[in-house]
């Protein structure tokens, strides 16, 4: 729940070197000449809604400390495990969890749930630590799996080590917290269909993102470079589609089986799937396996390049809609979260009105299977269902898609893609959106960034990675990391707690914690690492 599989670099990373590798991948730029600030500990990312700090003595973590949790709770159960088996690997203490422990004994972690609803919501927390205890309150399961991130930030960096650390003391700062996130939806995206990851890959991801309370993964699962998930009722989808991807290579996709581990390891960190499967447009993988109901301008088959908007689906062909209803009916089966992404962005071969009959019906397809549906910026020309969610990503229409009751995502190109290049030397991503260096990652509100839109629109903020450049995990992870940190407490920290130079500052403290999770990170010059 804490840690997924020993990380391992790529062979160019291990012969020169983490710290080699990550200044190999950009050209000097200009370096900040603010002078740090002196933080005070703990140095916390997303820094929390309300903190003070006690002083005194710590709680020391030794080996007869005990994880309490409730009796008869299973799930909470699970976490306290799970926190257990991550803190022995390091400390090689035994740290057993008992139900026996709840209520206050001494030398004890407490998980507990109860709280004041109103003030901690669905994944608030209060945290305590005094010399002789450190208590974990939280409303439901997920707060605490919240605040356990917390508590992990609160050890000394070491305790990501996955061997034995020699140490003299394991301890947590006398500290009293009251936290929640200010958005509901804190997510990242990786796109699999420009370039496969692997099922240990997207894994490696999804622990990063429980490290910083984001609860929403989006997986971009076809494209017109490949289809990236088994459809049993439509075998051809992966028998053809998903046989390739940009610049050649194998490519690859998930079988069910395969799909529903990557959703039970995100759920056990507390992280809710999004499938997309993108359409009308970018669909030619699909088109490549079953032509008869492709209308692009070009012949169908596979495809390694990035061009865009030359695929669509044919809109007025009912063979084309059954295709889409065994799609998201089987991906919805394996999908226990509540939301179905139709992409529908940059459609170019399609008139407004066929292209707002194709999302309206479509998006009548999305709710009868049980989901939600979340598309692109530009569903908003289609009658859209309150329930139905809007991601900005260009931010011109952000405030048209509001006009029935529809929430936002905010992912503006310029702020949170990840895969843009930090700056214009950076050998890995894109630049067509802006060059997006750390500091333009965190500065901005989402409440005030779109004209006509206010924080009672917005549902949160997601931080997409597009494949075009990127080929392993340790590529994506240099384009994310120290952003996606960033985005992290843009979508949890109040307004008027963040501050850049405090962040500057808590952020660089996070570099050995990577290194010992074997994080590929972009060595910013903005941070005083």
């Amino acid at each position: 729940m804490f840690a997924g599989e020993p990380r391992k670099f790529s062979k160019f990373a291990t012969m020169l070197g983490v710290g080699a590798f990550v200044m190999s991948c950009s050209a000097p730029v200009r370096v900040s000449t603010t002078p740090a600030p002196t933080v005070s500990t703990p140095l916390l990312i997303p820094m929390p809604a309300s903190m003070q700090l006690r002083g005194g003595v710590p709680f020391e973590i030794n080996r007869t400390t005990v994880i309490a949790t409730p009796a008869n709770n299973a799930e909470v159960d699970a976490i306290g495990q799970s926190f257990a088996a991550f803190l022995r690997r390091a400390t090689e203490f035994p740290l057993v969890v008992s139900a026996a422990a709840v209520g206050g004994a001494p030398n004890t972690i407490e998980l507990r749930l109860g709280g004041d609803a109103a003030t901690l919501g669905d994944e608030g927390y209060n945290l305590t630590v005094t010399p002789d205890s450190v208590r974990l309150v939280a409303n439901t399961p997920a707060g605490l799996f919240r605040g356990v991130q917390t508590i992990r930030q609160l050890l000394p960096t070491a305790i990501e080590s996955e061997i034995g650390v020699d140490r003299s003391a394991w301890t947590i700062p006398a500290v009293s917290i009251t936290d929640r996130p200010r958005f509901a939806w804190r997510g990242a995206m990786l796109d699999v269909s420009r370039h496969f990851f692997t099922v240990r890959e997207v894994k490696e991801y999804i622990d990063l993102l429980a490290l910083y309370k984001i609860n929403m993964f989006h997986l971009h699962l076809s494209d017109e470079q490949g289809w990236r998930i088994q459809i049993n009722s439509r075998p051809k989808l992966t028998e053809v589609g998903s046989q390739t991807q940009v610049g050649g290579g194998p490519g690859g996709f998930y079988t069910q089986p395969e799909y529903q581990d990557i959703v039970r390891y995100a759920a056990a960190r507390y992280i809710t799937i999004v499938p997309e499967i993108d359409m009308p447009a970018h669909t030619n993988a699909a088109l490549a396996a079953y032509p008869e109901v492709s209308c692009s301008e070009r012949p169908a088959g596979l495809y390694t390049g990035t061009d865009v908007g030359w695929s669509s689906i044919c809109v007025d062909k009912e063979e084309s809609y059954a295709l889409i209803d065994d799609v998201v009916r089987e991906i919805a089966a394996i999908t226990p979260g509540p939301f179905f992404h139709v992409g529908g962005d940059e459609v170019k071969l399609l008139t407004d009105e066929q292209y707002t009959r194709f999302i309206e019906r479509v998006q009548d397809i999305v709710n009868r299977h049980g989901k939600r549906m979340i598309g692109w910026e530009e569903i908003y020309k289609a009658r859209l269902k309150p329930t139905s969610v809007v991601q900005s990503w260009k931010g011109d229409s952000a405030a048209q898609a509001l006009k029935y009751g529809s929430k936002l995502v905010l992912s503006p190109a310029k702020k949170t893609y990840l895969d843009m290049k930090y700056n214009a030397g950076t050998e890995l991503g894109l630049d067509w959106a802006a060059l997006i260096e750390v500091n333009d990652a965190y500065d901005w509100d989402p409440a005030t960034y779109n004209p006509g839109v206010t924080e009672k629109d917005v549902l949160g903020i997601e931080g997409p990675v597009w494949s075009e450049t990127v080929r392993n995990i340790g590529a994506v992870e240099f384009l994310a990391m120290p952003r996606l940190a960033a985005l992290a407490e843009v979508a949890w920290t109040p307004q008027a707690v963040r501050d850049w130079q405090s962040f500057r500052v808590r952020l660089a403290s996070h570099a050995p914690r990577w290194r010992y999770m074997g994080v590929n990170y972009y060595h910013s010059p903005q941070i005083p690492w």
